[in-house]
């Protein structure tokens, strides 16, 4: 992927100081499947178990602070794909936004742990957007063990990673993520492979199709492989795949994020349309 084509953005951010944990170590993805794991077998989305881990953490493990004080992050290879990626959501969505005025997210790069508007949360989380500060969090190490722990390599599976959780910037700045929450209330069902959070995670996986699109159009910056990389991502983190990893079984009635054939389906609607209006997953009669 020719990344280095892409407008840096002036939006990622390090996290506060004090918000990482005593030894700088995340838990990875390895901690990641634990906490999805849990999440499924209980029927959760795994974001809903941020303000929990606080108190997985136990006494004196936790150092994140509510300071949220942006600090300046180190200029390393890293840091400046991420910059690159979300410049190019910022070009693509500034173009699509029908307000005309597009807010970007901030992302926060942080290592271990960090304190967000919507709790605490240590790397077990993974990569997750907050709508209460309009935020992305993204743990530095991230990248790496993508590719060591769900075999998912590749600068354009890193970049889906980033344009996923724009896209539920993009839900919430719509009011997507508030529709979803007042159907919720009314008593739809948030789980099941039909449920208010698979499609709301497909349509996501849509819109990083959507920016991946435009993004191609606006750079060429696409080589021979990016897109299997991105699809071999979006495979690897079906509820499907991670659920027979973790227990050696499906159980659809407890997926959240939608299984492997799902997500890939999605992102490629969103990529060879790229259009918005293609994302409606949410009257959708096959997902």
């Amino acid at each position: 992927m020719l990344w280095k084509r892409g407008r840096r953005s002036e939006n990622v951010v390090g996290a506060s100081s004090g918000g990482g944990s005593p030894t700088g170590k995340g838990l990875g993805i390895g901690g990641l499947l634990i906490v999805v794991v849990v999440a499924l077998f209980f029927g959760k989305n795994p974001a809903e178990l941020l303000p929990l881990l606080d108190q997985i953490d136990g006494p004196g493990q936790s150092t994140a602070t509510t300071d949220s004080t942006p600090q300046a992050v180190p200029e390393t290879e890293t840091t400046d794909f991420v910059r690159a990626i979300l410049g190019s959501t910022e070009d693509v969505w500034s173009a699509l936004f029908e307000s005309g005025r597009y807010p970007s997210p901030q992302l926060v790069l942080f290592a271990g742990a960090v304190a967000s508007a919507c709790g605490h949360a240590t790397s077990a989380v993974g990569p997750f957007y907050c709508s209460g500060d309009q935020h992305i969090y993204l743990d530095t190490g991230f990248f790496d063990d993508m590719q060591r722990q769900l075999n998912a390599p590749g600068e354009f599976a890193r970049a889906y990673v980033i344009a996923h959780e724009v896209g539920h910037h993009i839900q919430n700045l719509t009011g997507v993520m508030q529709r979803t929450g007042q159907l919720r209330a009314q008593g739809q069902a948030m789980e099941g492979a039909d449920g208010l959070s698979v499609r709301q995670e497909l349509q996501a996986d849509c819109y990083a199709g959507v920016w991946a699109n435009h993004a191609q159009r606006q750079l060429q910056w696409l080589e021979a492989g990016d897109i299997e990389s991105a699809l071999n991502a979006a495979t690897a983190i079906g509820d499907d795949r991670l659920q027979q990893q973790s227990r050696g079984r499906v159980v659809p009635d407890s997926f959240t994020h939608g299984s492997s054939a799902q997500r890939v389906r999605w992102f490629k609607v969103g990529m060879e349309t790229g259009d918005t209006k293609r994302c409606d997953t949410f009257a959708a009669q096959r997902l």
